[in-house]
């Protein structure tokens, strides 16, 4: 990873994670807690059209502190995430919340031609396209996807 000046933000960041015991299936760096309210504002105002929790209600109502999804709400969740991608993919982009952001896109050439392309991982990944295979793993596995 890239050493920006501005990963200070990031301290307080939120990851979210699978494990299996004491296994760590997998992980994601979803950057601060304001880039998780940021994708969460998104989801309200595009999925939900400015209705807080009606479509999206599992990832839009959960605490970003620390808590999980269990397997029960990941499948759940797997449906809110292909419907936030399919209307993410049809809005335009915006711009970016944060100056990291700034520095992972310039990094990775990153060029959002819509609003889908605007959400990554501080490794450059789509974001929406990690948190499916967290949840699919979830599932899968019969382990909650824990938020650190």
């Amino acid at each position: 990873m890239a050493d920006w000046s501005e990963l200070s933000e990031l301290k307080m960041g939120l990851y979210l994670c699978v494990f299996d015991g004491d296994e760590e299936l997998d992980g994601v760096e979803i950057g601060s807690y304001a880039d998780f309210n940021f994708l969460r504002k998104a989801i309200t105002a595009v999925v939900e059209d400015g209705h807080f929790g009606t479509r999206c209600p599992v990832f839009v109502t959960h605490s970003d502190s620390d808590g999980e999804w269990p397997p029960e709400q990941a499948s759940k969740l797997l449906t809110e995430l292909d419907c936030v991608e399919k209307k993410f993919a049809n809005a335009p982009p915006a711009e970016f919340n944060s100056e990291w952001k700034k520095g992972v896109a310039k990094t990775y050439g990153i060029k959002p031609r819509c609003l889908l392309d605007c959400f990554f991982d501080i490794d450059g990944e789509p974001l929406i396209k990690r948190l499916k295979g967290l949840a699919e793993l979830s599932v899968q596995r019969g382990v909650p996807i824990l938020f650190q």
